[in-house]
């Protein structure tokens, strides 16, 4: 039994992490798991805690306080962070606390020295480990100390580091409570980490491991380097031997000093290979015991290992859940849809519903497994050829996955290769812009039937019309005609590219031949803004109203001002058009612009600060007469050549079929997504039913079921309250991963490499997909909201979806850590004569805000200027 303040480590496991915090948790887990040995101890309860807290009311104006700061306020917090640790420390402590702590230290030995450790409640985490975030006091020595120790512990909860991880992490500071365990010391010969699963690459079968003299506290705190092993299967596969110059030891009378290490030991192995092999085993078996790779404290004392912590590894990406126990390679779908963020489980069902491959999901992201595919020769040719078109860091991932030859099957042949993505000039379809114009009459008259039908649909009803509309939905996207008009566009760029830097030495000529290409949704949505800011500029009370805009409802505030109806009709005319799309679009759950027109706002007033009237006709325009031009000069210099009237006449060709069809390829996803918020409406009447019913807390928990899920609330009237906390945990810890573009079922991250050797030293390398050089300003921007742009800035981003095309009318280059040869983004770029490389690793971290960048669109790489 759980005594009210203090209780054996023995008498506690995993589930009690409410009364004994994370770490007490866990280590009174591990106490029972059968050959781990942990340090005898107790801890006192989070009920102590409370009861210290209710002893100074002070605290809880401070804590309102501190909840309505930002992350980066640190100047504020750490003041009333300090306030509220000197308030916890000064309390004496109730008699009956005192007392049950004594008794528990008097049954473990008084004049023994003593851990004492916080154990936070939101500590240890299966996603947020707040490792390092409270504090812990080593070799502490008589009843005073102790006590004094517990009461700093609590304080911890209240560090600035603490105070702030809560903040960034959406935890509110009442909801974590803070126990702490007080353990016998070791002192060990020889301590470090165990990871189960390898940190760096999140293989699962690969087991690190740490090792120093002395206590583990060096290690953990960065003051000396550690021997690092690596182990798969049961053998040593990589070790690195440190010098060890210092450690930190106990000392007699207390408390801890760093003291030099023999210079004849600083080179000697902190552990044989053996005891690393049975540390390994020993941390499969706590691994197995949790069901979670671990990340690992021990110790090892007189050739014995003791453990003295196990959390989580937070930082590993998930591994799509199969049950075949093969092995597959998952390429991710989020690169390719220009979406690497998070999606919630209503998102990830609907588009795995509506996609036209099998989609796996991990992470809060999807993945398409192409296992098969890269097992047989003839296939892995075409797969990687059309990858390498797209993204050549997906394509060497894989290809380093294949070289290694210990993941993939080989299978044998079906057949002959079939042709290379891009390696001819086929027409599947004739050069008849007619095609184009009934493809997308036909996907306009498929949307307003789904309006018109769906407005009669509720209750379980609703989810069988979905499910036939998800069905309509594939045969749209899939339909082999809009298929051949995409891939004739995309076919005949390659061909120009390909010809005429073999003819005429010219890189990338087809993105000037498709500036202005007509047809193209997702430029024309960019320059549409533009018009709207004509609209609004002549009123300058229009102007400052919207420059103060903070509220969704602003459209109906505008017709009490002066211009204020026209500015309203152009805004809402323009949501009519596009208000379906949204940064993150493929995720039904995201707000569309029509949800959240705010968003559009800061756009609006850039395009009136930095563009004259009439900027959408010129722009149009001088593509098109660019464009034009191009293809003079091209047929031109072609005639001249050998050979040259066949040649410029199979060019001239190309050309038409390269304008009359590139601009489709934004077309179906604009189709997607315009149904896909016809589908959201419907759900959300139905949420709000729900809600009014109380079945639901919020409309938006519904976010948090898959497709099915909520399909059974709807026709039960039940719904899960703890699955959907969960899922917003489990999303909240999600959105701190970052997707690898390429993942093993072991759990490995691949990253490819962009081999070239053609580029400065000290450029950053990518994927050149607009053609040109352009030197400007970088704005790093992450959330299109917060878009301040002026003439000549270039934009540096994660990722851009099409929501990102209206500040493509405002900028000179573009910079993205994802995305490929044939991405919205570049398509966009292409034909707004933006100079662009994407596929740049870590662009937004390398590139500050601010900086002069030089961004060569033609070769493929970005220079930060001095």
């Amino acid at each position: 039994m759980i005594e009210q303040y203090v209780t054996s480590l023995q008498k506690v496991d995993e589930m009690q992490a409410a009364i004994v915090g994370g770490k007490g948790a866990h280590l009174g887990a591990l106490s029972r798991i059968d050959g781990i040995r942990v340090p005898a101890g107790f801890c006192v309860t989070t009920d102590a805690f409370r009861r210290i807290m209710a002893e100074a009311p002070s605290i809880d104006g401070r804590l309102d306080q501190l909840s309505r700061l930002k992350p980066d306020d640190r100047e504020t917090i750490r003041t009333l962070s300090a306030e509220i640790r000197r308030t916890i420390e000064a309390i004496v402590l109730p008699d009956d606390v005192a007392a049950a702590i004594t008794r528990a230290l008097t049954q473990l030995g008084e004049r023994a020295a003593y851990a004492v450790r916080s154990s936070a409640t939101a500590e240890d985490l299966p996603t947020a480990s707040f490792a390092g975030q409270q504090d812990t006091y080593l070799n502490i020595m008589g009843q005073a100390a102790i006590l004094q120790h517990v009461s700093r512990c609590w304080a911890s909860l209240f560090t600035e580091r603490a105070v702030t991880y809560r903040q960034r992490n959406g935890i509110d500071h009442r909801a974590v409570h803070m126990a702490v365990v007080v353990q016998k010391m070791v002192f060990p010969q020889v301590a470090g980490v165990l990871f189960t699963a390898d940190p760096v690459t999140s293989n699962r079968k690969v087991a690190a491991v740490e090792a120093s003299f002395g206590l583990g506290e060096a290690l953990v705190s960065g003051l000396v380097n550690a021997d690092a092993y690596k182990e798969s299967d049961g053998k040593i596969i990589d070790k690195a031997i440190a010098t060890k110059r210092l450690a930190i030891h106990a000392l007699p009378a207390g408390g801890t000093k760093e003291q030099p290490v023999d210079s004849e030991r600083q080179e000697q192995p902190a552990l044989a290979d053996a005891q690393v092999l049975r540390l390994v085993q020993l941390g499969r078996r706590i691994e197995a015991h949790f069901g979670h790779p671990q990340d690992i404290e021990w110790c090892l004392v007189d050739d014995d290992f003791q453990i003295v912590q196990s959390r989580p590894i937070t930082t590993l990406f998930p591994v799509p859940e199969t049950r075949d126990g093969a092995n597959h390679v998952y390429v991710s779908v989020g690169h390719q849809q220009m979406m690497t963020d998070p999606m919630k489980p209503l998102g990830l069902s609907v588009w795995q519903l509506t996609a036209l491959a099998p989609m796996h999901d991990a992470g809060g992201r999807l993945f398409v497994d192409v296992t098969r595919a890269l097992a047989s020769p003839s296939s892995r040719a075409g797969l990687l050829e059309l990858v390498g078109r797209s993204d050549p860091l997906t394509r060497d991932a894989l290809e380093t996955i294949i070289d290694r030859g210990d993941l993939i099957p080989s299978l044998p042949d079906q057949g002959p290769p079939g042709p290379p993505a891009g390696g001819g000039a086929p027409e599947p379809v004739e050069t008849d812009p007619a095609i184009v114009t009934d493809l997308v009459e036909r996907s306009q008259a498929s949307i307003a039937t789904l309006q018109r039908d769906i407005a009669t649909k509720s209750g379980p009803a609703l989810f069988d019309f979905l499910l036939a509309s998800f069905e309509e939905h594939k045969r749209l996207v899939g339909d082999p005609r809009s298929m051949q008009v995409i891939m004739a566009g995309m076919e005949a760029s390659w061909w120009l590219n390909e010809q005429l830097q073999a003819w005429l030495g010219e890189k990338n000529a087809s993105d000037t031949l498709t500036l202005s290409a007509p047809h193209n949704v997702t430029s024309e949505m960019g320059l549409a803004l533009l018009d709207v800011a004509d609209v609004i500029r002549p009123h300058p009370e229009v102007v400052t109203f919207l420059r103060q805009v903070k509220d969704e409802g602003f459209l109906d505030e505008l017709t009490g001002l002066p211009g204020g109806q026209d500015a309203r009709d152009a805004i809402r005319a323009y949501l009519d058009r596009y208000g379906m799309r949204c940064v993150g679009e493929i995720d039904i759950t995201r707000p569309r612009w029509s949800e959240r027109p705010t968003t559009l706002v800061s756009l609006i007033l850039d395009n009136i600060r930095n563009f004259e009237p009439g900027a959408r006709k010129r722009r149009f325009e001088q593509g098109r007469q660019e464009a034009e031009k191009k293809e003079h000069d091209v047929l031109e210099r072609l005639r001249a050549l050998p050979d040259g009237e066949r040649k410029a006449e199979e060019t001239k060709r190309m050309i038409d079929r390269v304008r009359t069809f590139i601009g489709y390829r934004e077309y179906p996803k604009y189709v997607i997504v315009s149904r896909y918020f016809v589908y959201k409406q419907a759900l959300l009447d139905e949420a709000e039913r729900l809600v009014q019913a109380n079945v639901l807390r919020e409309k938006e928990d519904i976010f948090y079921l898959t497709f099915q899920e909520l399909h059974d609330v709807v026709r039960t009237n039940q719904a899960d309250d703890q699955l959907i906390r969960q899922r917003k945990d489990a999303f909240r810890s999600y959105q701190a991963l970052t997707p690898p573009r390429v993942l093993t079922s072991e759990g490995e991250g691949v990253a490819g490499a962009y081999r070239r050797d053609d580029v400065p030293h000290d450029a950053l390398v990518g994927l050149p997909v607009s053609g040109g050089t352009v030197e400007g300003r970088a704005r790093v921007i992450l959330d299109i909201s917060e878009a301040d742009l002026a003439p000549g800035d270039i934009l540096v981003t994660a990722y851009t979806d099409p929501s990102w095309s209206p500040l493509f009318v405002a900028i000179e280059g573009l910079v993205t850590e994802a995305g490929g040869l044939m991405t919205h983004g570049a398509v966009v770029a292409r034909e707004y004569g933006l100079p662009a490389v994407v596929g740049v690793e870590h662009a937004t971290r390398l590139i500050r805000d601010g900086q002069r960048i030089r961004v060569h669109g033609t070769d493929g790489y970005v220079e930060i200027l001095p």
